[in-house]
């Protein structure tokens, strides 16, 4: 009977462990395809973004008894962590000096919430090997789009919200150009590594969704910003994956298709020429794109004079052109929060400190990406992308643009930092011994 009583607890403490392991890869399954289902919904909904990350931060809750809390709060002193949180702390302590109400400042604050997502993003995207299932959703929802897109051109009745312009089915033209230039350059090398390895079908898909996001953005609507970042992410490209035979042919490629673009698209004749129309539109104190721009630029430029070292305090944008705008008319009496400029957005809050970390920040996780992979080219498109869009856009603090970039390097970072644990252990680094690793957390069931 003792003995029948042994096995019968031998076997009933097996099934426990079974149901418990089961149980934690069950909710590690659903956190990992949250993510993914935000990556999703990110060109579609601001909403259904939120809710997939709010769930996915209950679900990490859930998980808390798997982490490795001495790996993972040893990640957050390496700089890749340190500078985004540094610049959410910065804001945070800046609703202190700031004389503007609550709201205001918790309207500054709030799109620097999201950088404190980077971190669990390494954590949790170093441990499961499926990492790049989040672009894979991204890639298929952004054609999924960009195929709404054309027929809305088409068939403008078709559209799924009235007012927005023409080939833009959701959200905003400027948005969806961030989307579609990401998803362009980003699939072109894997033309060249399917064709040499002879995956001819994979490599036409690959080049035909190449070619519409290219043709969708030159004929049928465009941020005028992506002419400045989609030549840079090229030479990116060109420098990452090229000889140099290879990158002086594929400049020839591409002077010779923009010079048949221009002369058979007359919207984007449209877009360039618009901006001598603008300009003389400031110059006459009529409000346009670019004299928004130039004027938001110059106030802010003195709002920063005015505080150069830590800043107005967080939320203090808007309380700033609104003081600037008394008496005034035209565009000089204009108000806004975002001066239409990253620089200039963390100037005028937080001063030449904040400058300094968020541009540590960029380097930071510009040279997370160094090498070759999937993680290093997707990763260094998406910090190259923000950083040279931000030159004409807030694009950290915008929702869509934010998200591209936290969900970019996040994951991207994650994978990367998982294949540097993964070889720190076959090299026999200490399990959990982060500095061995470059800051990558140890084991855990997520």
């Amino acid at each position: 009977m003792t003995e029948a009583m042994r096995r019968s607890a031998g076997v009933f403490g097996w099934a426990a462990a079974v149901a418990s392991k089961c149980r934690w890869g069950v909710l590690s399954l659903e956190a990992n395809l949250l993510v993914v289902l935000a990556a999703v919904a990110l060109p579609w909904s601001t909403s259904a973004v939120s809710i997939f990350f709010g769930f996915w931060l209950l679900t990490l809750v859930r998980l808390l008894p798997t982490f490795d809390y001495r790996a993972f709060l040893h990640s957050l002193a390496s700089p890749i962590c340190r500078w985004p949180l540094a610049l959410v702390t910065l804001g945070f302590v800046g609703m202190l000096w700031v004389d503007v109400s609550w709201q205001d400042r918790l309207q500054g604050f709030s799109p620097l919430a999201k950088l404190l997502a980077l971190p669990l993003l390494f954590y949790h995207f170093s441990l499961w090997p499926r990492s790049a299932w989040v672009f894979g959703g991204f890639l298929i929802s952004c054609a999924i789009l960009m195929g709404l897109s054309w027929i809305v051109w088409f068939v403008p009745d078709l559209a799924l919200a009235s007012g927005r312009s023409p080939g833009v089915p959701v959200k905003n033209y400027i948005d969806q150009s961030q989307e579609f230039a990401l998803c362009m350059v980003a699939l072109t090398p894997f033309i060249l590594d399917f064709w040499k390895q002879g995956r001819y079908v994979a490599a036409l898909a690959c080049a035909a969704l190449v070619l519409g996001f290219f043709a969708n953005m030159a004929f049928v609507v465009s941020a005028r910003a992506a002419l400045i970042y989609v030549p840079v992410l090229l030479a990116v490209f060109a420098f990452s994956h090229l000889d140099r035979r290879a990158a002086t042919l594929l400049f020839a490629g591409v002077v010779v298709v923009v010079a048949t673009v221009w002369f058979a698209s007359p919207y984007l004749q449209a877009r360039i020429g618009a901006f001598a129309l603008e300009y003389h539109d400031y110059q006459q104190n009529i409000a346009a794109s670019t004299g928004r721009r130039i004027e938001y630029w110059q106030k802010s430029l003195g709002f920063f004079v005015d505080a150069p070292l830590i800043g107005h305090g967080t939320g203090s944008t808007r309380h700033l052109f609104e003081l600037a705008a008394v008496g005034q008319s035209g565009l000089a009496g204009e108000i806004t929060r975002n001066p239409h400029n990253q620089t200039l957005a963390v100037a005028v809050q937080w001063g030449i400190v904040g400058v300094a970390v968020l541009y540590a920040m960029w380097i930071a996780h510009l040279q997370l990406f160094r090498g070759q992979g999937l993680a290093n080219w997707i990763g260094l498109l998406v910090v190259v992308q923000n950083l040279v869009s931000s030159l004409f856009n807030a694009h950290l603090f915008d929702f869509v643009e934010g998200w591209m970039y936290v969900l970019g390097v996040g994951v991207a970072g994650g994978m990367k930092l998982g294949a540097q644990r993964r070889r720190g252990e076959s090299q026999g680094a200490p399990l959990g011994n982060v500095s061995a690793v470059a800051g990558v957390p140890g084991r855990s069931r997520l």
